[in-house]
């Protein structure tokens, strides 16, 4: 996966919203809190599956049971109430429950294969597996929590820009604008390599100027740069926090 620093785009300010996805995720309305506890759950369910995987060298399978269980249990018993962000970032926080609750729930996957859970998340997990596999990490027992969090660091970013790029193609979708996406798709989204395409293969490809192409990729970019931002805002619980994965995730200084 190509990310252009052509995406990030010069420096900006912050977004206005200080809104939080952990403070909604608390929140006494039922329809905030849901649409918190999803977007939590969208950035981090892959990288908790992983690390349950090669952390606790779990099987495919009760990576999978337990990772839906962890998650049930986050919506259910609102793990997140206990989450303090002056003591620990909420990456670290989710490890460190994910770890009790692996430690303490063996028979977890026996259990939802009995009977299942009244929560259901829908999860993809093959998409999940593949990644873990052309990744070739490992991370075993003796490894340090430095190691440890700089893994979630990277499995969080990575999915965050998924997440961003999926809801930037219904963005486009939504107004007609797929060319614009598939552009941004190619060029930016693309493995490097030495037949990236021209801006004019771009255009004859797809039977417009030059020009359009240059438009449309800026267009993409600049939404793309948004909706990233406003995912990661959601995502942080300081504007220093917000500043350094911006950087992480981009490339750009907000400074």
């Amino acid at each position: 996966m190509r990310q252009d620093t052509q995406i990030g785009g010069s420096s900006s300010k912050f977004p206005a919203t200080q809104w939080s996805a952990i403070r909604a995720a608390r929140s006494n309305d039922a329809t905030e809190r849901t649409r918190a506890l999803e977007t939590i759950i969208a950035s981090y369910w892959k990288p908790i599956y992983k690390y349950i995987r090669i952390r606790w060298g779990k099987t495919g399978e009760d990576a999978k049971d337990l990772t839906q269980e962890f998650f049930a249990r986050l919506i259910e018993s609102k793990y997140l109430d206990d989450f303090d962000p002056s003591k620990a970032r909420l990456r670290t926080f989710l490890r460190i429950c994910t770890d009790h609750f692996v430690a303490n729930e063996a028979k977890a996957a026996k259990r939802l294969k009995r009977g299942g859970r009244a929560v259901h998340i829908s999860l993809d997990f093959p998409l999940a597996e593949s990644e873990l596999t052309r990744a070739n990490v490992t991370l075993t027992a003796a490894a340090s929590p430095e190691r440890i969090d700089e893994f979630l660091e990277k499995e969080f970013l990575r999915s965050l820009f998924g997440v961003a790029v999926e809801e930037l193609r219904m963005f486009c979708q939504s107004r007609g604008k797929e060319t614009h996406f598939r552009l941004f798709e190619i060029y930016d989204l693309g493995d490097d390599g030495p037949q990236r395409p021209s801006y004019a293969d771009l255009g004859a490809q797809f039977k417009i100027a030059i020009t359009d192409v240059t438009n449309y990729l800026a267009f993409a970019r600049r939404e793309f740069r948004r909706i990233a931002l406003e995912k990661l805002r959601e995502m942080t619980t300081s504007e220093d926090e917000y500043r350094r994965e911006a950087r992480a995730l981009l490339g750009v200084d907000l400074s």
